[in-house]
């Protein structure tokens, strides 16, 4: 949409409101000394999803992609003979993947090597779409195996870029016994589709398991940890919660292929991997080689929440698939493992260390409890088999750990025959807190602004649990993470603020997409091999969350609730803690606006105010990795005349005004 379409687009929408889109001044008066509601500290989130290759090939650091040879085709992404530069005698050796389900059921495929003659036989892994390396770094590598004939063998290990040799290691395996091997090499350069290859000589078989390659700069430095840079782009957000791990990841596409969180902890090499769901769910973005290796488990999303300083919120599987693929339902009378998957996640988080889960987690290294406080029965699940379904868990769930707040369904859409049966549904049931989804278009979002506003008090609290604008449509793959949607989502967020007193928890959705590997548009942060970058919406959501404030306070234009009068969008809040008054205001429309801020108490204020500004011209602007900071907040001062701030509001913009109380 240019420009010049956007505006007519806007005044349009508003002018059907009966509002005026040409005002020149305005006053909006900011109620200092009435503060209201609450604000959660959960109030702003992020919501992790294992989609767009978030997880393996994402903030899971591994760098071997299928390391255990448990994709369906157990040797995607290995090949025998990557090059000219090495042997291409296929009599040195052979490599055949040995099924040893009996033994290991939960790891079954091993790759056995055989090597014939003196010649090196070579295996490479592409890893995934490349392999990022950086010079100067520092990389560890590891391999299980264990010698079926011969004395020994060598293993050189190399990366490989365009041709030339950048990080090198070697190890000797010998003995029959399964061992871990483990070598690292300091990078000589920087690549960002590098390639793995395995040089095996010394005639003789080896089984080889769990390939593996790790930077040692994951976060807080721990070995097979997470990729630092994007984690640092959460912390940065100061989130109040994370929930995880998904989403539809949660359901599956049938229950056996739901996300099971007892098969994610422990040792890596014994947690048993998957298909993702994503694999095959959208036909314009295949991606075969889509994969769960659960190295990133309910564990490390629970030390995750921690480092973060986020309340972990697990979501966990009802015993309803994926109603938009199978549809496949638990009875009622089979539903006992799932429930009690959910009181042993509880126990698992919070259960002191002599206690059967509190002993497992105190065994992997965090003997202290992860304090949880919320837990999600079901995604995204509806109608009445859901309702019945909830009914059981939360009977359950409240018997034994009353403290602990049960996040429910509304379903997938914000309004509708399926959302007001659930919203009826849970609001007779006394539920906790109510997960809605938004997925529309930005007009959807500016109108939308008030959704809260006339809310049941005595109803459940909201949790807004995925919302993202939409430049094109839901599902589109030309959707775009572009200033205006990013806009609609700021105005829509003042809304949720103002509203602090039903809304607790709010979060954008989906969090992570590779550049080359994604299923889903828009997405909060992009990343390739080697960077990563914030959308203008990542930069909506980290202003809201570390500017959260404790209280309401009231922000009124014309004695009503600034919700698209004269283009404007405003929530204010009060921080205790830190003394001031916290101005958030959207200027929708194409020309700036004169506004005077009128702090109406009894306090004095500093002669200045912090002014923080996210604006563009251009609605259908976007960062990139050429360009990661176009879109980005710019801080200035603005003074403080008594008790009125004036500024001017650029178009299209979102500004904060920070005021401190003397």
């Amino acid at each position: 949409m240019k420009t010049t379409a956007m505006a007519l687009a806007l005044s349009a929408l508003f002018l059907s409101a009966g509002l005026s889109a040409d005002a020149q001044s305005t006053v909006l008066k900011v109620q200092a000394g009435q503060p209201k509601a609450e604000i959660q500290s959960t109030m702003w989130g992020i919501f992790f999803e294992d989609i767009n290759f978030a997880a393996d090939g994402g903030i899971y650091a591994e760098l071997i992609k299928n390391r255990s040879f448990e994709f369906s085709d157990p040797l995607m992404g290995w090949k025998q003979y990557e090059s000219d530069r090495f042997s291409r005698n296929k009599q040195s050796g052979s490599i055949l993947i040995i099924n040893r389900v009996q033994e290991n059921a939960t790891n079954p495929h091993v790759a056995r090597v055989s090597v014939n003659t003196d010649k090196a036989f070579v295996i490479s892994n592409e890893g995934f779409r490349g392999i990022g390396i950086k010079k100067d770094a520092q990389y560890d590598f590891s391999i299980w195996a264990s010698q079926q004939e011969g004395s020994e063998s060598k293993l050189l290990f190399e990366v490989n870029a365009q041709g030339k040799v950048i990080g090198q290691a070697s190890v000797t395996i010998s003995g029959k016994a399964w061992k871990k091997y483990t070598a690292s090499f300091k990078a000589t350069d920087t690549a960002a589709k590098a390639q793995a290859t395995l040089h095996f000589t010394g005639k003789g078989v080896t089984d080889i398991d769990m390939v593996s390659l790790f930077p040692q700069d994951t976060w807080k430095q721990r070995p097979g940890g997470f990729r630092s840079d994007l984690v640092q782009l959460l912390a940065d957000m100061k989130p109040g919660f994370i929930r995880f791990p998904g989403g539809c990841i949660v359901e599956g596409f049938h229950l056996s292929t739901r996300y099971q969180w007892k098969k994610t902890i422990g040792a890596p090499e014994e947690r048993e991997s998957m298909i993702n769901r994503w694999n095959t769910e959208f036909k314009h973005r295949l991606a075969p080689d889509y994969y769960q290796s659960f190295g990133v488990g309910f564990y490390e999303y629970f030390q995750l929440a921690e480092d973060i300083g986020a309340s972990p919120l697990p979501i966990l599987s009802c015993g309803m698939a994926c109603q938009f693929n199978s549809a496949e339902v638990a009875p009622l009378d089979a539903l006992d493992p799932y429930v009690q998957d959910a009181l042993d996640l509880i126990e698992f988080a919070n259960g002191p260390i002599d206690s059967p889960w509190g002993k497992i987690r105190a065994t992997m290294g965090h003997p202290a409890p992860f304090n949880l406080k919320f837990i999600g029965v079901g995604n995204e699940q509806w109608g009445e088999q859901y309702i019945e379904r909830y009914k059981i868990f939360t009977a359950a769930i409240k018997s034994k750990y009353p403290d602990i707040k049960v996040v429910s369904s509304a379903g997938p859409f914000p309004e509708g025959e399926l959302f007001a049966y659930a919203s009826n549904e849970l609001k007779t049931l006394h539920a906790d807190i109510v997960d809605e989804h938004y997925y529309n278009n930005p007009q959807w979002f500016f109108k939308n602004a008030g959704r809260y506003d006339n809310y049941d008090r005595s109803g459940p609290k909201i949790f807004a649990g995925e919302f993202a604008a939409q430049s094109v449509g839901t599902t589109s793959p030309e959707n775009k993470n572009n200033w205006l949607c990013a806009l609609s989502e700021a105005a829509f967020m003042t809304g949720l603020e103002r509203n602090a007193d039903m809304v607790t928890m709010a979060s954008y959705a989906p969090l992570f997409a590779h550049a080359e590997g994604w299923q889903w548009t828009p997405d909060l942060i992009w990343f390739d091999n080697l960077n990563a970058y914030g959308t203008p919406n990542y930069y909506v959501q980290k202003l809201f969350s570390t500017n959260k404030g404790t209280n309401v306070l009231p922000v009124l234009l014309n004695n009503q609730p600034v919700e698209g009068q004269q283009e404007l969008y405003a929530s204010a809040a009060w921080d205790k803690n830190t003394k001031e008054i916290i101005v958030k205001v959207v200027n929708a429309g194409t020309t700036a606006t004169k506004t005077e801020f009128v702090l109406e108490g009894s306090g004095k204020y500093a002669a200045t105010a912090k002014k923080i500004t996210l604006v563009n011209a251009d609605p259908n602007a976007v960062n990139s990795f050429e360009s990661p900071k176009l879109i980005a907040p710019q801080e200035s001062t603005t003074p403080v005349a008594g008790k009125k701030v004036s500024v001017s509001l650029a178009p299209q913009s979102f500004t904060i005004l920070k005021i401190q109380v003397k």
